[in-house]
């Protein structure tokens, strides 16, 4: 088993954010030159400036605007962090010294708080720090796993093979997070819209033809007096039914946040729906062998790791199980044995474990696996996507076509009657 790594030293809680700094100076060939730079001070940007071959004069702090502030910043997201760690790892197998790599990738990104994180990092290097500890003073952008995975390949010397399988780790995560979400947000999307479509033909579309039946004084068929009769309802009652629905989605989220008894049935129930299940089962135990997988590299225990893998499972029937497996593999079981007694491994799953441990390769097996169901997922969901499509048009064609017909049988009746 590969030794365990030291934990990266404590980390103040909060790190200071650079700022930005106007500056005037005289380049090499004593031309005055002046412009913006960030920096935790002003000699760190004072020392940049000298790097570049200006010599500084006068720095100053830039005031910050009255209003705005801070509004204008974009959110930092896990794809903004696996670009990240694929851009300086990039940078590392060029050649580029470490701290002039943060300069070029900082400088580079397109997102102002990324930009902001990734100067404040290189301050923190520049100061004498090692990068784990820099990175360790973010943990809502960098997690133990990110943070053990540097921590190895600064002490081992090999940090530019460890930040490309970060790089991987964070894009196969982010990726299958992303079909995961396609295959369950897609026909939330397609219904949404159909409701809004027959909405906006009850409200608006039906009482125009309304008007018109009321002129002509015939009897209507029943499927239009019913429509009709819905269109009133829903004009007379729609913020009821919106009041209802925005409860019933409030509801929904604080019984989901609150409550773990309806997180536990709500993820149990998940598991058990047609095809929308499998999805999420697979995608759950391609997360579980791709973070174990990469844990083990990184040099951390099987007992240790367990949680942190148990974490990144997603769903709470498979955080009990992880964490089960934890327990057994603490008093000298097998990862093998206990995965086979949780039920909720197939049996393909298990042989490559076992096959790993006994052949001193479990990382290497559970990457295999982790690929596999990766794929797995990948062609569910542009199945489901393939068999969706023809279903939800079924579907929108019957509710609009219906509507629409409800309104033009009293026009046949008519014509027939004539």
């Amino acid at each position: 088993m590969p030794p365990k790594p030291a934990p990266p030293k404590t980390a103040p809680a909060k790190a200071a954010h650079p700022d930005l700094f106007l500056w005037e100076g005289t380049d090499k060939r004593g031309t005055k030159v002046k412009g913006e730079s960030k920096g935790t001070s002003v000699a760190s940007v004072k020392s940049d400036l000298r790097r570049q071959g200006i010599n500084p004069g006068v720095v100053r702090k830039k005031r910050a605007p009255l209003l705005g502030g801070r509004a204008n910043k974009k959110k930092i997201t896990p794809k903004d962090i696996a670009i990240f760690a694929r851009q300086l790892a990039t940078m590392m197998s060029a050649g580029v010294p470490l701290v002039q790599s943060f300069e070029i990738v900082g400088k580079g990104h397109e997102n102002p708080s990324m930009q902001e994180l990734i100067m404040t990092i290189k301050g923190d290097v520049e100061a004498g720090g090692t990068l784990t500890e820099a990175l360790a003073k973010h943990p809502l952008y960098f997690d133990a796993l990110f943070c053990n995975l540097v921590f190895a390949g600064e002490k081992a010397g090999i940090l530019e093979s460890l930040l490309h399988k970060i790089a991987l780790y964070k894009e196969k995560t982010e990726a299958l997070k992303a079909k995961v979400k396609k295959a369950m947000f897609y026909p939330i999307a397609i219904l949404i819209v159909a409701f809004v479509v027959t909405a906006i033909l009850l409200i608006f579309v039906v009482p125009q033809f309304q008007a018109l039946f009321a002129g002509i004084g015939a009897d209507l068929p029943a499927f239009t007096m019913m429509v009709v009769n819905m269109s009133k309802f829903l004009q007379a009652y729609w913020w009821v039914i919106l009041g209802v629905i925005v409860g019933a989605s409030y509801g929904f989220k604080e019984l989901n946040r609150r409550y773990v008894a309806f997180q536990y049935f709500l993820d149990r129930l998940i598991l058990k729906l047609p095809v929308l299940g499998e999805i999420v089962v697979k995608s759950t135990i391609a997360r579980f062998s791709r973070t174990l997988a990469t844990m083990f590299t990184a040099g951390v225990p099987l007992v240790e790791a367990m949680e942190s893998v148990a974490g990144a499972a997603g769903n709470k029937i498979y955080f009990d199980a992880i964490m089960k497996i934890r327990d057994e593999i603490s008093t000298g079981q097998q990862l093998q044995s206990s995965m086979r007694q949780t039920g909720l491994f197939p049996n393909m799953v298990v042989q490559m474990v076992a096959i790993g441990e006994e052949a001193g390769a479990l990382d290497t097996m559970l990457g295999k696996v982790a690929d596999f169901f990766e794929e797995e997922v990948e062609n569910l969901v542009d199945g489901l996507t393939s068999l969706m499509e023809p279903l939800i048009m079924a579907f929108l064609g019957v509710v609009i076509g219906g509507l629409v017909l409800a309104m033009y049988l009293p026009i046949f009746k008519m014509g027939s009657a004539l």
